[in-house]
């Protein structure tokens, strides 16, 4: 009787070859598929983390940065970090827009000129990004009573990067830059549990407390100082289709939220033509998909709760 550790090497020689051959022509589209990404130069994602690191460098040195930055060299640092970001999305986004019909090389012979625009475009908004990022911050430390400083906010709250990352890579996904800008927000996404699309528009001081579970959707337009709290969704109620069925891109499906309004913790908010009114609350686990003028206050009605006392238990008040 064979061993197992023979069996094994049986079974590898014989067998996995037959199983490979089973799902060939699928191996060959997956590999196609995953060549764009080498054709890009992205191929394990690092540079277009790199890209993104450096511009969180930029936006909070001393906090993001691997190293102590001194005071006197601030300006010196920040302006390194943006040309080494710059410089490397230059060529990303070079490469994107070139193959991002199919990983076929395009004729577009613009992608250059794409990508001097996004980058430009990014790097000259940049104070503006940093400015509305004082913002967040500033809404956080307000809102939250749990925070002792703007500082505590910064190193330590996770809506700091989701917020950060989605302001970069908004302003890449307004220049029509493929692929980078889902890249980037993913990852914000799995470092922090905050899925917000690149695509969706977010005024200054908004701040997410907690954050777990928070989805906003691509076409969501939210106003400023609006807070809410972990499991909200910003989500699409129905997707229109064309005559083969398949969704219609590129329309209004997820709502607007207006400013200064609260969303308590796992709202779902829903549709392209739902807009919450200013100055409104959202109470916790609200169901919406109709607007709602300002300063309304929405919310469930409390279920009754039924306590079963147990007899062997004496002198306890159940009362609820």
């Amino acid at each position: 009787m064979s061993s197992p550790e023979k069996g094994f090497q049986e079974w590898l020689t014989k067998d996995l070859g037959h199983v490979v051959r089973q799902f060939e022509s699928r191996l060959h589209n997956t590999c196609s598929l995953c060549s764009i990404a080498g054709k890009i130069g992205i191929s394990t994602r690092t540079e277009v983390y790199a890209v993104l690191d450096a511009l969180l460098e930029s936006l909070f040195p001393g906090c993001y940065s691997r190293e102590n930055i001194d005071p006197e060299s601030l300006d010196a640092f920040v302006e390194e970090r943006l040309r080494y970001a710059a410089t490397l999305s230059f060529s990303l986004i070079q490469n994107a827009c070139r193959f991002e019909k199919g990983g076929k090389e395009s004729s577009d012979h613009n992608s250059a000129e794409k990508a001097f625009e996004a980058v430009r475009r990014l790097i000259e908004e940049f104070p503006e990004i940093h400015s509305m990022l004082m913002a967040d911050l500033q809404a956080a430390y307000e809102g939250d009573p749990a925070a002792r400083s703007v500082e505590e906010v910064v190193i330590s709250y996770p809506f700091v990067e989701a917020i950060a990352t989605h302001r970069i890579a908004h302003s890449f996904y307004a220049s029509g830059v493929p692929f980078l800008p889902r890249m980037m927000s993913e990852r914000a996404h799995s470092n922090t549990g905050i899925d917000i699309h690149p695509g969706a528009k977010i005024g200054k001081g908004f701040f997410i407390d907690h954050g777990t579970g928070v989805v906003i959707g691509e076409t969501t337009v939210i106003g400023e100082q609006v807070k809410m709290y972990q499991g909200v969704t910003l989500g699409a109620l129905s997707f229109a289709s064309d005559e083969h069925g398949q969704p219609i891109k590129g329309v209004k499906r997820h709502p607007n939220i207006e400013d200064h309004v609260i969303l308590y913790a796992q709202a779902t908010i829903l549709g392209g033509q739902t807009t919450v009114g200013h100055h409104s609350v959202i109470g916790g686990n609200v169901w919406l998909t109709k607007s709602v003028p300002p300063y309304s206050k929405i919310y469930n009605v409390p279920p009754d709760l039924r306590v079963t006392p147990n007899e062997n238990i004496n002198g306890f008040d159940y009362e609820i």
